[in-house]
């Protein structure tokens, strides 16, 4: 096993980013934090601009204005100077193939080349800088895992795009194109010697490709709670895993109208003493926020309040079992001003708990 973690320390040359084993494309960095082994000093919070530049048409609901909203979310909160901003270092081929097919990579690299906006699926846009802020928002939940288990914070929010939960091993769906969270997980077994990571998953929207990646995997314990009947329309209660896998995947689906109580009762009676057993060694979310009742994609009633109670009791968790170490992933989300009051509410108790 390989036990080296992706350089975090790198240098610069004029645009260019160099890290000590490979030369990377030039990308802007907005944000710098150098920060001593010895220091931890409260979550980490990674953005880049080139998730920007990923362009999915004016009217689809995964708009770049999702980021924007957050970032003045959180300065206005008078938040964002009490977050570490690192910079991020992208996610290589070798990354992503541990959860995806090296051909389907390719193709979607191919395709952003070829220009112009694509559809992989009927409701996923890929424009010529999807591959670039793709590959990016991976390395964000990549450099988040070297952060947490370099122990410069306890925890750290990932505000990236394109999201990826839905991204199975070969296909786009679901606006997602690489599945962030999954890649995350692996790369903690691969990289970092965790041998049993907890993935929580409370967007609205169950997880395919999440489950789909792990579904036969009694090292990573996926846990999703979301709206039922509703896309992708997987994730029945009886789903459970397969083979050595069996019993290590938690669905709860749930129908419209559940509340903030609901959500808290559930993960409470059902994600607690899973988890107590399980005895995660790290923690990741799949932070999807449109379960917010003004969510225009769902039908679910919870308000920031029953965020940040939910981020409670999972930093309580992550802090019972994980010496705190947990990396919370930014996936659905389309109403802006509710999706940036819930992230708030989200940051709020990360720091609190860092």
């Amino acid at each position: 096993m390989n036990t080296e973690p992706r350089p975090v320390i790198t240098v610069r040359a004029g645009n260019t980013r160099i890290s000590e084993f490979r030369l990377l494309h030039p990308l802007p960095l907005l944000y710098h934090s150098v920060m001593s082994h010895s220091q931890n000093n409260g979550t980490a919070f990674f953005y880049h601009p080139v998730f920007q530049k990923h362009k999915t048409g004016w009217k689809h609901p995964e708009k770049q204005h999702r980021l924007t909203a957050i970032v003045g979310g959180l300065k206005q909160a008078g938040l964002w100077e009490l977050l570490q901003h690192p910079a991020i270092l992208p996610a290589t081929v070798a990354d992503l193939t541990a959860i995806h097919d090296p051909q389907y990579i390719d193709h979607i690299r191919r395709v952003c080349e070829a220009g112009g906006l694509f559809a992989p699926d009927d409701v996923t846009i890929g424009s010529p800088d999807t591959y670039e802020a793709a590959l990016m928002a991976a390395g964000a939940i990549l450099t988040a895992v070297d952060t947490v288990m370099a122990g410069h914070a306890p925890n750290a929010f990932c505000a990236v795009r394109p999201p990826g939960h839905h991204a199975e091993r070969d296909r786009a769906r679901g606006f997602c194109f690489f599945n962030n969270v999954a890649i995350g997980a692996k790369y903690l077994q691969q990289h970092h010697g965790i041998q049993r990571v907890a993935i929580i998953d409370w967007d609205v929207h169950h997880g395919n490709g999440t489950q789909q990646a792990f579904y036969d995997d009694p090292s990573v314990f996926y846990f999703s709670i979301h709206q039922h009947p509703l896309y992708p329309q997987s994730g029945r209660a009886h789903e459970i895993g397969i083979g050595k896998g069996k019993g290590f995947t938690l669905n709860y689906p749930i129908t419209a109208g559940s509340t903030d109580t609901d959500y808290l009762r559930i993960l409470k009676d059902y994600l607690r003493p899973a988890l107590a057993q399980f005895r995660p060694e790290f923690i990741l979310i799949s932070s999807g926020f449109d379960a917010h009742h003004a969510d225009p994609l769902a039908g679910m009633a919870l308000t920031e309040q029953g965020f940040e109670d939910l981020t409670r009791l999972v930093t309580a968790m992550a802090s019972e079992y994980c010496e705190k170490r947990l990396v919370s992933v930014l996936e659905g989300g389309y109403d802006v001003k509710a999706l940036a009051a819930c992230v708030v509410a989200h940051i709020k108790v990360l720091l609190e708990s860092s």
